[in-house]
Parts: structure tokens; sequence; C-alpha cells
């Protein structure tokens, strides 16, 4: 990892992945002149997907959500530079990359100190071909081996002591090769054994429950007992 310091600003970065100027990677216009953006979703905020030189990369800029959101947009309060969410989430990537779960590469973090505030953005790889566990179970029900595969994915993230405090089936990927990735990890945390890994279970298996009511997806309880049988293995 690569440090770039200018005044109230900071970039964390891979120099591997990413080889135009640090300090304006994060500025949506500056690709678009490059003729560099290749997509967008939307959530929160807008996604924008760039093309790098060898992979693509997603670049998205830190908002709250909820109530305190809608009065305080993007803006976190200002403790050291180590603490900023974009920095911890582009280290925990790297953690758990290191530690053999998939998860996207971190490219870039920056975090802009303004007073007692900072504000931040994040460029990960945007895996290829891959779409989420709600979008895929709309269309069709899966295989018990991809169960399997979750729950192992899983596993190795609790292995490496990294509590996902999102977890759910939207922030759960399968690609064109049926391998599963694990994705968003802003405001998660490695944490010595606790009930966290309980509840990071507890907390996805809501998330079907909730996704079965709303999008009617293809799933039942009997699939969700393959994914933790094989969790807890």
């Amino acid at each position: 990892m690569k440090t770039f310091k200018k005044g109230k600003l900071r970039v964390w970065y891979d120099e591997a992945l990413l080889s135009v100027p640090p300090e304006q990677c994060f500025d949506v216009g500056f690709w678009q002149q490059q003729e560099r953006i290749v997509g967008q979703a939307s959530g929160r905020g807008t996604t924008w997907f760039i093309q790098l030189d060898n992979v693509q990369g997603a670049l998205r800029h830190y908002r709250r959500g909820g109530l305190f959101g809608k009065l305080v947009r993007d803006h976190y309060l200002f403790c050291q530079w180590d603490k900023t969410r974009s920095y911890q989430e582009f280290q925990i990537l790297n953690h758990l990359r290191n530690a053999g779960v998939n998860v996207p590469r971190p490219i870039a973090a920056r975090a802009v100190k303004k007073n007692v505030c900072y504000q931040a953005d994040l460029i990960t790889e945007k895996i290829p071909n891959a779409r989420d566990l709600v979008t895929i179970l709309q269309e069709n029900a899966l295989r018990d081996e991809i169960y399997v595969k979750i729950g192992q994915e899983i596993r190795k993230m609790h292995d490496a002591q990294v509590n996902h405090t999102d977890l759910n089936i939207h922030n759960i990927l399968i690609d064109e090769q049926e391998q599963v990735w694990i994705i968003d990890f802003d405001k998660c945390m490695i944490q010595s054994d606790g009930d966290w890994k309980e509840n990071n279970i507890l907390r996805l298996k809501r998330s079907f429950l909730k996704e079965q009511l709303k999008q009617s997806i293809c799933w039942n309880l009997s699939s969700f007992d393959c994914l933790y049988r094989t969790y807890s293995e």
C-alpha cells in the first residue's frame, strides 16, 4: 500500500492497480474526460464503474443512511487518519484477501479532512460477471452446492475474525464460475471471538426471510440449513 499526502488529503492505494495520479482518481469528471466510465449503479448514492488498465473499478462515495443521513449526508467526525471509514475498509479487504476470502481487491481509498469532519471515498475491484443473491433468486432457486460454498466463505471470513455488521443477501455475489464473493465492509471490524459471529448468521437468515416476503425469491429454510451446516463444520 502506498500513501499520498497533500494538506488535508490522504489517499491510500495499490500502485499495481492504479496508474493514474492518486489525487485525481476519485474525480468522476476525470474519468468521464478519459472516457473510462463503463456503467453505474444507484443505491444510497451512485457507484461509478470505471475502466482501469487491467481491471474495472467500483468508485463509491461514503454516505450516511437513516434519519441522521438526511441531515448530515456524507460528513463524519474526524479522529485520526487510520480511523477513517475508507482507510479501515481498505485494510479489512487486504486482511481478508490475505486470509484467502473472496472479497474485491481494494484499489484506492481517500479521506479529505474538513474542519472537525471528513469525507471519504473508496475504489474496489468490480467482480466480473457477478450478481447478488437477490437478483439470482428472483429468477431461479440455487442448488445446495452453492449454499455449501456460501457457508464455507462466511466461515473463512469469521476464521479471519472479521465481523461483517451488515451481512445480507445483497452483499453476497455469485459469478459465472459459481464462485461466492462477499462485499461491502463499511463499518466492519476485526474482533476476537464472541456472539457477533452468530449474530452475523442470524442477520443473514433474516435477510433471506425479508426478501422472500418482499421479492418472492426462490428460497426455503432447508437451503439455509444446508448453508448453516457447512458453516458449522
